[in-house]
């Protein structure tokens, strides 16, 4: 334990110094955003069924003033990667590459326990720093979300705040760490880990993320007066919309139609009438209190693969010549 703390006291000690500089930016500026959020009178706005001119009004004003604020959250996307880079990447393989492993797994120590010892503190100082950082862009970011109108769901809002950046951070530990017991030097090592961590995460989330749970539909018709009802839609994720006809088939793609009553198509004909009878509005969603299930299940995928590739590291270890 000595040693493994007097090998990585350096990088802990730059993880501090980077968390305190991301809380000196992150609060004064989050308390600030939540103050003009509550002085305009958003979250009463929020409450409401219906949007009013002053909601609207209030809504714009608090955009155009924060917008970009959000720029700064994109930038904490990459810093998962990072951590995985600089921290699992160089753990084995600059051992074996500056030829240390000779002396370090020739002692009293069994390469299992060092593997551990290793494994355990750099894990450790990982989570903790995850969950500072994780949890703290949720709160930071929950204002800016709800005045702005978006989805927690969308992609970029999600994969930057709440526990998701836990498993990210530890897969890509892990993912460093297994790269370096199979090409031990540290740029390959590094390398392997940006493109895993990279195909990994862009196809869990195009292709699985998605079907987490079965979507749930909602249909309008076309013609309606009180347009398209959105009540279940707030905040919520569209995976997939479009307009079907009477029997259910899809005719449009992509498309939507409100139709007030009485109102006529261009040519001539009853609006909507190139759909058929009985066509109406279709959109497959996933709701919005299902967002902190949907962290919970990706952040178990990932820890669970974080898992598989430290004790595919370990087996690694123990058979490194």
């Amino acid at each position: 334990m000595w040693v493994a703390w007097r090998q990585h006291r350096r990088q802990a000690l730059v993880t501090l110094i980077g968390l305190a500089v991301l809380a000196a930016v992150l609060v004064p500026t989050g308390l600030a955003i939540r103050g003009r959020f509550a002085e305009l009178g958003l979250p009463q706005c929020l409450r409401q069924d219906t949007e009013t001119a002053e909601c609207v009004r209030a809504f714009n004003q608090f955009n155009s003033q924060h917008d970009t604020a959000l720029l700064v959250g994109i930038l904490f996307l990459v810093l998962p990667l990072l951590v995985g880079l600089f921290w699992g990447a160089p753990l084995v393989s600059r051992e074996v590459e500056q030829g240390t492993h000779r002396f370090v797994w020739t002692q009293g120590v069994s390469r299992t326990r060092w593997a551990a010892t290793k494994f355990g503190l750099v894990g450790a100082l990982t989570l903790g720093a995850a969950v500072v950082y994780g949890l703290g862009m949720a709160w930071w970011l929950s204002p800016l979300v709800a005045g702005g109108g978006r989805s927690r769901f969308d992609v970029l809002f999600f994969d930057m705040q709440g526990v998701a950046p836990i498993g990210y951070t530890l897969f890509a530990v892990a993912l460093g760490v297994f790269a370096g017991t199979v090409w031990p030097r540290m740029l390959p090592a590094m390398a392997v880990t940006l493109a895993g961590f990279a195909a990994v995460r862009v196809a869990l989330t195009v292709l699985a993320r998605p079907h987490y749970l079965p979507g749930r539909e909602h249909t309008t018709p076309l013609v309606s007066t009180a347009g398209l009802d959105e009540t279940a839609l707030r905040g919520a994720w569209t995976i997939s919309n479009g307009i079907r006809d009477g029997s259910g088939a899809m005719v449009a793609p992509g498309a939507q139609v409100i139709c007030p009553p009485g109102a006529t198509a261009p040519t001539g004909g009853q609006c909507g009438a190139e759909f058929g009878a009985g066509a109406y509005n279709w959109v497959l969603y996933q709701p919005a209190d299902r967002y902190w299930l949907f962290q919970g299940i990706e952040t178990g995928v990932f820890v669970a693969l974080a898992a598989i590739l430290l004790y595919l590291a370990v087996w690694r270890v123990r058979r490194i010549a």
